[in-house]
C-alpha cells in the first residue's frame, strides 16, 4: 500500500461478469477525483484482474490490490474454483453461498488500512451478493454502497423476488412482483428452475433473503444504467428502496460509445479480459463482405450454453431463414464447455456450407463481441440478455432477439420487449422447446428494414442516442451519468465532513 491513503474499497463479486464493471468503475471514479482506490477479492480473481492491466500486468498506481484467502475445496467446490466461469448451477450456489467466508479477511484487510493511514476510507463499494458489508462497514465507521452491475427494472425484479416470493403466494402462472406497477405481471416461465423451487427454507433462498435485506441497509446505491433509458425501474428502485440511487452507466469503453474505431487492442482486451477465439481482424474481414445491418450475432455470454436439441434447431432455422450470422458456439448442455466442439451437433455438413456459402462464421468459444457489435453489418445480437452485453448491443443501435438463461435475464428480457420495444424474445432457458420454424420466423421479423423490425431500429437508434448523452462530459455539458458520478463523489464526501464535525462536537463536550 505504501504511503498513499486508499480513499475508497471496493469487494465485487467472484464473476467476470462483475469483476470487469467494478474495475470499470474504478477507472472513472479515479478521473473525476484522483482518488486512490483498493480492489479486494479471493487470489484467481485477482490474478485475472491483474491479466487485464497492460504493461507487464501491473496495476496503475493509483490501483491497490488485496488477495482475500479462500479455500474452495473447503466449501465443496472443486480446486481452485473461486469464479463463476465454467462452474454448472449447483457449484455457482457453493460458490455464492461461500462467498461469506470472505467477511473476517475483508474486516482484517479493513483493519490494517486504517491502522496504516489512521483513519477510514470513504466509503465500501461492494457488490449487491455481499449485504454483510454493510455491517462491517459500520463496524469501521465508513459507509456501505452497494453497486449492482445490472440495470435497475432486473436487479429489482431479482431482489423483489427473492425478498417475497410471490409466485409462492397464487396459484396463477402469472404474479405481481412487490415494488413494480399493478401492469407489469410476471410468469413463472420466467423463473430459472431454481428459482421455480425456491420456498424460503432452500440454501438459495436463505443466503439471498439475507444478504438482499442486508445491502437494502446501505447509503446508497450504484447502478449501471443511465436515467434516460430506465425511467421505471429507476423510479421503482428508489421507491422501494428510499435511499439515494445514482445511475452511473453504461459503464463501457470510450472508443465504443464515441463510436470511434475498434481494434484488438488494449481498450478492447482490456474490457473483456480474455483472448478471443478468432481474431478481431478476421471478423471484420468477414463482416465487411456482407450489407449494412444485415448480420445476426449469436452469443448466449461467457458462461451459457444450449441444450443438444436446441442448437440443432437453432442451426436449422439459420440455415432456412439465409441470414448472415456469425455464432459464437460451445459445446451443448451435459458436456464439458472447453472440450473440442464435435460436427455431430449440428447438422450434417451445416459448417462446412456455411462457409462455402458465406453465409455464417462459427466462432469457437469466445469472440471479439465489442468489435463484431459495433460494425456497421451487425443488425441484430440473439442474446441471453446479461445486461453488460445488453448495454454493449443498445450502445451501438443493434436489435436484440432474446433467450435469457438465468439469475435477472428474464426481467431484463423481458424490459427490452415491453419497456424499450427493441427486443423479441424467442424463447427461455435451456429446458424449452424451440422449432426450426419459430427460429427462421423470429429473425425474420426482426431482421426486416420495414413493419416491426424498422420499428425496433428507430427504437434502438435513440436508446444508442441517450446513452452517448448520458456519458457526455465536455466542458460545461455532462450527461446525466456522468452529474450521477458528482453527486455520489459529493455525498460521501459530505458524510466524511458529517462524521468529522460530529467528532469534533463529542471532543468540544468532553
Amino acid at each position: 500500500m505504501g504511503s498513499q491513503q486508499i480513499d475508497i474499497v471496493m469487494l465485487p463479486f467472484m464473476a467476470h461478469g462483475h469483476l470487469i464493471p467494478f474495475l470499470s468503475l474504478a477507472t472513472q471514479i479515479h478521473h473525476r477525483t484522483g482518488f486512490n482506490i483498493a480492489i479486494a477479492n479471493t487470489p484467481l480473481n485477482i490474478q485475472y484482474l491483474r491479466s487485464t492491466f497492460l504493461q507487464h500486468q501491473n496495476p496503475p498506481p493509483w490501483i491497490h490490490i488485496f488477495e482475500l484467502p479462500f479455500n474452495s475445496a473447503g466449501h465443496g467446490l472443486p480446486p481452485n474454483s473461486e469464479n463463476t466461469e465454467n462452474l454448472p448451477l449447483d457449484q455457482i450456489g457453493k460458490l455464492v453461498i461461500s462467498s461469506v467466508s470472505l467477511k473476517t479477511p475483508f474486516h482484517n484487510l479493513l483493519l490494517d488500512i486504517i491502522k496504516k493511514q489512521g483513519k477510514p476510507p470513504l466509503c465500501i463499494i461492494s457488490d449487491v451478493f455481499f449485504g454483510w458489508a454493510v455491517e462491517v462497514a459500520n463496524i469501521m465507521n465508513t459507509v456501505n454502497i452497494t453497486f449492482a452491475t445490472g440495470g435497475a427494472y432486473g436487479t429489482l425484479a431479482l431482489f423483489s423476488f427473492w425478498l417475497n416470493l410471490p409466485h409462492r403466494k397464487t396459484d396463477s402462472e402469472e404474479f405481481n412482483l412487490p415494488g413494480f406497477p399493478e401492469r407489469c405481471k410476471f410468469h413463472v416461465s420466467q423463473l430459472h428452475e431454481f428459482m421455480r423451487k425456491a420456498d424460503g427454507n432452500d440454501s438459495w433462498s436463505r443466503f439471498l433473503k439475507s444478504q438482499f435485506s442486508s445491502s437494502l441497509q446501505s447509503f446508497g446505491w450504484l447502478t449501471n444504467t443511465a436515467e434516460e433509458l430506465e425511467p421505471l425501474g429507476l423510479d421503482s428502485l428508489r421507491k422501494y428502496t428510499q435511499f439515494p440511487v445514482w445511475p452511473i452507466g453504461p459503464l463501457l469503453p470510450k472508443q465504443l460509445l464515441n463510436k470511434s474505431p475498434l481494434s484488438s487492442s488494449s481498450s478492447t482486451t482490456q474490457h473483456a479480459g480474455k483472448s478471443p477465439g478468432i481474431s478481431a481482424e478476421k471478423c471484420v474481414e468477414w463482416l465487411d463482405t456482407h450489407d449494412l445491418a444485415s448480420v445476426l450475432y449469436i452469443s448466449f455470454g461467457s458462461q451459457n450454453t444450449v441444450s443438444r436439441s436446441q442448437m440443432m434447431e437453432l442451426a436449422i432455422g439459420l440455415e432456412k431463414s439465409w441470414t448472415p450470422f456469425i455464432w459464437v458456439i460451445r459445446p451443448p448442455l451435459g458436456f464439458d464447455l472447453k472440450a473440442e466442439f464435435r460436427s455431430e451437433w449440428l447438422p450434417e455438413g451445416f459448417e462446412a456450407r456455411m462457409k462455402e456459402s458465406n453465409q455464417g462464421l462459427l466462432v469457437k468459444n469466445w469472440a471479439p463481441q465489442l468489435e463484431i457489435l459495433s460494425h456497421k453489418s451487425t443488425g441484430a445480437f440473439l442474446s441471453h440478455c446479461g445486461w453488460n452485453s445488453t448495454m454493449e448491443s443498445l450502445s451501438q443501435g443493434v436489435k436484440i432477439i432474446g433467450w435469457p438463461m438465468a439469475a435477472e435475464q428474464a426481467f431484463n428480457s423481458k424490459m427490452l420487449v415491453d419497456e424499450m420495444g427493441v427486443s423479441v424474445e424467442l424463447t427461455r432457458g435451456v429446458q424449452s422447446s424451440i422449432s426450426s420454424e419459430k427460429v427462421k420466423e423470429v429473425i425474420g421479423i426482426v431482421m426486416e428494414k420495414e413493419g416491426k423490425g424498422g420499428d425496433m431500429k428507430r427504437k434502438v437508434e435513440e436508446i444508442a442516442h441517450q446513452i452517448r448523452e448520458a456519458v457526455k462530459d465536455e466542458g460545461n455539458e455532462k450527461g446525466s451519468s456522468i452529474k450521477a458520478k458528482d453527486d455520489f463523489i459529493s455525498a460521501i464526501k459530505a458524510r466524511k465532513q458529517e462524521v468529522f464535525s460530529a467528532s469534533i462536537l463529542d471532543l468540544s463536550a468532553n
